[in-house]
């Protein structure tokens, strides 16, 4: 089943209330997992970093990285709670950490099992190495990326699931670590790769789906799909083209103040999507190319059998003139046509009836 998860984000925006209503909305949608981001806004950004331009333009308002992410923080004691809200409901609270002292938080208080590197800090190596150290099985959003890119964090990662804290980080060691047999079964145990065009929201030219396919044959890994994208299509076609993960922003309110919630989906849209993709999964089924049982019964109606178009009289040959083929399905095979002609019928024949010699 693929699994979904709603990507609160900063949604929120800082207000705890928000989050739990996000929460609700996610539960209430049928996502799997609830995400949020941790981070401190000191850790992230410079004082002088700006605001990427889709930031300004959907929070209509021009202001430092720092100061937009300042107001968009959630308190470490909201996390404990939110939390407590996920496990009562039955739905998964995920979080993204944005610098290592978040990551910790998020590992060693909150207890995460499962972690999200995001596009933006793929290329940040000693972030990703510490999410590796972590234990933790991990979802990597490649928005922005390269294969070489990608390649150079698994073997990052590679390192930092098979090499202990005794063995210095090297480039030399990560690629060691990445082409020993040891290091490609621990990225197969514990690493899923997502495709991502990083704008918000993604133009659909810009999606390139069959960018799926290529990280999977790159790197053998399994694949999902995290989305930016405007409405519901493209997340469904990405689970009808072998997507295992899906992630989808979402808000209480398109209209909220703030830089992701214009390209979110609303809680409506969103369980629009959770029911499309789950009915998409109905829909691949088996690989088996086979009658189904439902349409077993319908064979004798739909398909021909072998029958007379003529009188035909015992010992008579079959001819061209004299059989066809019309319905129902329960003779003889047309198949088998041009092995009846010139054969004699041992039997008598009326008009229309099914050919059984």
């Amino acid at each position: 089943m693929t699994l979904i998860i709603a990507e609160a984000g900063v949604n929120h925006n800082g207000d705890e209330s928000l989050a739990f209503e996000l929460v609700k909305a996610a539960y209430e949608a049928g996502a799997d997992i609830v995400k949020f981001q941790t981070f401190k806004a000191k850790n992230l950004v410079t004082e002088h970093a700006q605001q990427a331009e889709y930031q300004a333009k959907n929070s209509q308002r021009k202001e430092t990285q720092l100061a937009m992410l300042s107001r968009l923080e959630l308190p470490y004691e909201a996390h404990h709670r939110l939390l407590s809200y996920c496990q009562s409901l039955g739905i998964e609270f995920l979080s993204t950490a944005f610098d290592e002292e978040s990551l910790t938080f998020l590992v060693k208080d909150i207890g995460l099992k499962r972690l999200k590197i995001p596009s933006g800090e793929l290329t940040n190596a000693p972030l990703v190495l510490a999410h590796a150290r972590s234990g933790c099985e991990l979802i990597v959003s490649t928005g922005m990326a390269t294969l070489a890119e990608v390649e150079m964090a698994l073997q990052v990662i590679a390192f930092g699931l098979t090499c202990g804290p005794q063995v210095p980080p090297s480039q030399a060691a990560f690629m060691s670590a990445y082409l020993s047999s040891e290091g490609q079964q621990a990225l197969r145990n514990k690493v899923i790769l997502l495709h991502c065009t990083t704008e918000y929201p993604a133009a659909i030219e810009d999606v390139n789906l069959r960018a799926m396919d290529t990280l999977h044959n790159a790197f053998g890994l399994p694949i999902g799909y995290s989305d930016h994208t405007s409405g519901i299509t493209v997340p469904v076609a990405a689970v009808a083209r072998g997507a295992g993960v899906i992630e989808k922003h979402f808000t209480i309110s398109q209209n909220l103040p703030g830089p992701d919630h214009k390209a979110s989906l609303e809680p409506q849209e969103l369980k629009a999507m959770v029911e499309g993709i789950r009915l998409v999964e109905s829909a691949l089924g088996s690989p088996l190319k086979a009658p189904s049982p439902a349409e077993l019964k319908n064979k004798v109606i739909a398909r021909k059998s072998l029958v007379a178009i003529q009188p035909i009289k015992v010992g008579e040959s079959f001819t061209e003139n004299n059989i066809g083929t019309k319905r129902p399905g329960n003779g003889k095979s047309p198949y088998l046509y041009w092995d009846t002609i010139g054969r004699q019928a041992q039997r008598e024949y009326k008009l229309g009836d099914i050919i059984l010699d």
